[in-house]
């Protein structure tokens, strides 16, 4: 399904709307009026981000902007191709397109002292969980890939992560790995939290956020689009910040189903000042969290990082 928002246009998960589109003016190897697709997950906290853009309230500088929502595995394996000129992408999934995007500095959301986490219908300690099953969101996601950090390796199943709560409640998964919402709604399905990896992050770094995810631009846009696209995606995100109540009842269309009280809770938590700008202890942790998968043979090779401010 297609809507259309004072002049963007927003594709829903139904949808594949991916065509290769080539606008370039022979001039400046520049697209002159360039649709730019935006990929970003069906989410209170994304849809805040990109509020004051959607709804034409800052400055598109005459680009044309589609937002195109899918799950964030499916972004990952989208990015594996480029098919997207921007997309919000795990951390970890950046290991393996940094070669075709730049991560940039703003739009990133941090675990800071908090973030995904691994529930069980009993209270166990996390020692339960050595050669336990969890269900996990994707094996390209940052919060799989903290997992393997705590842990080590883990058999696993893969689902839908809206999906992974109830299979935990009804015995259906040993235990699961939470993102988004679910690490404020897991008791609701009397689900007990074993690991908050954000906490534990936190604790073995000396304080930095747990690095999840990050918007990422192409590179083949050339630095000139690049830097345009960094400074609209920021200027929306400052935007819906400075119009909280605004923003919030904008998100709201994407809470599924949440209380206001918490998705406004949830919103305060992945955007925020490290989303505006995540800073020199934002890059260090991702750094960090990146070289440790390397060390760990986790990720097999070095991944070389560019941040675009």
């Amino acid at each position: 399904m297609r809507y259309n928002l004072y002049g963007m246009s927003i594709v829903s998960c139904e949808d594949s709307p991916l065509k290769e589109i080539h606008m370039t003016s022979p001039q400046s190897g520049i697209p002159e009026k360039a649709l730019i697709r935006l990929g970003h997950s069906p989410d209170s906290d994304d849809a805040f981000m990109f509020y004051g853009l959607a709804e034409g309230h800052v400055d598109a500088e005459g680009l044309s902007f589609e937002h195109i929502l899918r799950d964030i595995e499916t972004l990952n394996q989208w990015a594996l191709e480029g098919q997207l000129e921007i997309t919000a992408i795990s951390v970890h999934a950046y290991a393996f397109v940094a070669d075709k995007y730049a991560i940039l500095t703003h739009g990133a959301s941090m675990g800071d002292n908090y973030g995904p986490m691994v529930v069980t219908r009993e209270q166990v300690d996390s020692e339960w969980l050595r050669g336990r099953r969890i269900a996990i969101p994707g094996t390209m996601t940052s919060a799989y890939l903290a997992l393997r950090l705590y842990l080590g390796e883990f058999d696993y199943d893969i689902m839908p992560f809206d999906e992974i709560m109830e299979a935990v409640s009804s015995g259906k998964a040993e235990a699961g790995l939470l993102i988004h919402e679910g690490q404020l709604t897991h008791a609701s399905f009397g689900l007990h939290s074993v690991v908050d990896l954000g906490k534990w992050w936190h604790e073995r770094t000396g304080g930095l956020p747990l690095p999840l995810g990050v918007n990422a631009v192409r590179r083949d846009l050339g630095p000139e689009r690049m830097a345009q696209l960094s400074r609209i995606l920021k200027a929306s995100i400052v935007y819906g910040l400075e119009h909280r109540n605004e923003g919030l009842q904008y998100a709201m269309r994407f809470a599924r189903g949440l209380p206001t009280t918490t998705a406004d809770q949830f919103v305060g938590m992945y955007v925020n000042d490290w989303t505006v700008d995540m800073g020199e202890r934002g890059q260090q942790s991702i750094q960090l969290f990146l070289r440790e998968a390397v060390e760990r043979g986790i990720i097999a090779h070095e991944v070389p990082i560019d941040f675009i401010p």
